[in-house]
């Protein structure tokens, strides 16, 4: 029993690429090597497993906050907070539009990862290493593309990080915040001219309301039908999705 378990531990541990499969002989061949490579097994098979289950507690939010999720996301919520609707769509719906809009936006990072990483450490042909330096390149050169400059030099200076050869240099653990403090500055700016329309319904109807004297009528409830009128004569779904997906372009 503990030799069958010593050796399927190192199957659970080993990395599932999303687009292909590791034979099982193959992955047996591996466990087999890595047992052979340490002592008893058991103490490093241990943390590795305590490793592994930490970085899976925080690669959701750095995947999120590396991806096109966040402006998307902040985006949506302030739609609905100048439509004047509280719970409509719900956070579960937001949440869905952003995490696949995301993965529209995301799709040629994603095919080049693939194509980079995942594919060729699959096959055996490069080692885990460079499938990450791979992969994080890919993710380094959508994020740099949508980082301002004075952004990266704001937190350059605050690192006192040195003057970088290429906008390729900047490591990660400067450019992480850089394009969390971007992305948060495009998505309000595209909210606030989100914004606008319906802040002149809700100024013309205050203005209607007061002057026929009905005061005890809140104008909230009465400019959210035109709100949601003008929304949807514009298609408002369609532009604004069209919009979010181009302004990554």
């Amino acid at each position: 029993m503990k030799r069958l378990l010593a050796l399927t531990l190192p199957l659970l541990l080993l990395p599932a690429p999303a687009f292909a499969q590791e034979a099982v002989p193959a992955a047996l061949d591996r466990a087999l090597g890595t047992l052979e490579a340490t002592n008893g097994g058991s103490l490093s098979l241990s943390l590795q497993l305590l490793l592994v289950m930490g970085l899976l507690t925080i690669l959701p939010s750095l995947i999120l906050m590396m991806t096109s999720f966040t402006r998307i996301l902040v985006v949506l919520a302030i739609l609905r907070q100048a439509m004047g609707l509280q719970q409509s769509p719900p956070n579960q719906v937001l949440i869905g539009l952003s995490l696949f809009l995301s993965l529209f936006v995301m799709a040629p990072t994603l095919d080049a990862v693939n194509a980079r990483a995942i594919a060729p450490y699959s096959d055996g042909d490069i080692p885990a290493e460079t499938a990450i330096a791979n992969a994080g390149e890919e993710f380094h050169a959508f994020m740099l593309r949508q980082t301002r400059e004075t952004d990266l030099m704001m937190f350059a200076d605050i690192a006192d990080a040195p003057k970088f050869e290429s906008r390729k240099a900047v490591p990660f653990s400067i450019l992480l915040p850089a394009f969390v403090t971007s992305e948060l500055k495009t998505a309000f700016q595209i909210g606030f001219m989100l914004f606008l329309p319906f802040l002149v319904i809700d100024l013309v109807v205050s203005s209607v309301l007061m002057s026929l004297g009905m005061m005890m009528m809140s104008p909230m409830i009465v400019s959210l039908p035109f709100k949601l009128l003008l929304f949807v004569m514009v298609d408002g779904w369609a532009l604004l999705m069209g919009s979010l997906a181009q302004s990554f372009v």
